[in-house]
């Protein structure tokens, strides 16, 4: 599966100058620089982040085709709020994560509400991390 980053924000592709929507604008900067293989676009909404047709009618330059399956947000209250969202309108309370990432080594957690098949699949994904090259 191809990743298409969404950088996620309260701002819609510069509605907004407050410091957490600068600061995926921001994070949009240094990953175009440093890894321009990468599809990715923001600062977005979430709904259009979700909708390739809704952010082709809003922003149609946007540099990300179709929907979005990787969802970057501006701050850890974001990503649990999300996190705990998604995972709960996907049904089954099923989820790979969290992932903590820019760690020496693979990080992953595991929450109160973890099912059995999330400790499974977390584990699952935490041998394939330390098995990864980097």
């Amino acid at each position: 599966m191809k990743p298409k980053a969404a950088l996620l924000s309260h701002s819609n592709f510069g509605s907004s100058n407050q410091p957490s929507a600068v600061k995926m604008r921001d994070t949009l900067e240094l990953l175009r620089e440093r890894a321009p293989w990468l599809e990715v676009d923001g600062e977005m909404h979430g709904d259009v982040a979700l909708d390739g047709q809704a952010r082709n009618r809003i922003m149609p330059h946007s540099t990300l085709a179709g929907d979005a399956n990787l969802l970057v947000l501006p701050n850890i209250d974001a990503a649990n709020i999300s996190y705990n969202l998604l995972k709960t309108a996907a049904g089954g309370n099923i989820a790979i994560g969290p992932v903590l990432l820019g760690a020496a080594k693979p990080v992953h957690i595991l929450t109160a509400s973890t099912t059995v098949r999330r400790i499974v699949n977390m584990a699952a994904l935490t041998v394939a991390d330390a098995n990864a090259a980097r």
